[in-house]
């Protein structure tokens, strides 16, 4: 039914509550998990004094932060039996959930909403929310608990 499941994660332990849902389905239907994490950087367009050799190294180090982070869950789930690969991003995380979905040819994206309603929904907005409405695929979304403060 599943051959690959796309997860997407941002470092959290509430949206890391889906990974025992997504390791139950890989193994059922010997799917491959893709572990995504997208980093979000503003834009530092026209405010004085950019430094772009600042920007750039600052985005290495988030990148090379989230992929170490998804390499230890990669690796955890490989010792679980599931085949597993990861990739992190860079840009509007609703925006490169869907487009890491298609280039991948995920047939399901996993993940967690954090849960937040009302005026929380408003300040923080919702990953969870954005792609649930723009997916053009089957959604497994789990609210989490609060795990994390």
């Amino acid at each position: 039914m599943y051959t690959k499941i796309l997860v997407p994660l941002d470092g959290s332990p509430r949206a890391e509550a889906i990974l025992p849902h997504a390791e139950e389905l890989a193994k059922r239907y010997q799917a491959e998990i893709i572990l995504l994490r997208v980093v979000e950087i503003p834009s530092m367009t026209g405010f004085k004094g950019y430094d772009p050799k600042w920007h750039n190294e600052t985005l290495a180090k988030l990148n090379k932060e989230a992929s170490d982070y998804l390499e230890g869950i990669d690796q955890q789930l490989q010792a679980a039996g599931v085949s597993v690969s990861h990739q992190v991003i860079n840009g509007p995380v609703v925006s490169c959930v869907l487009m890491a979905a298609e280039e991948t040819g995920a047939d399901l994206v996993a993940m967690a909403s954090h849960g937040r309603g009302g005026i929380g929904r408003v300040f923080y907005g919702s990953v969870a929310a954005g792609v649930l409405h723009r997916v053009d695929r089957p959604l497994l979304l789990i609210r989490s608990r609060q795990m994390d403060s």
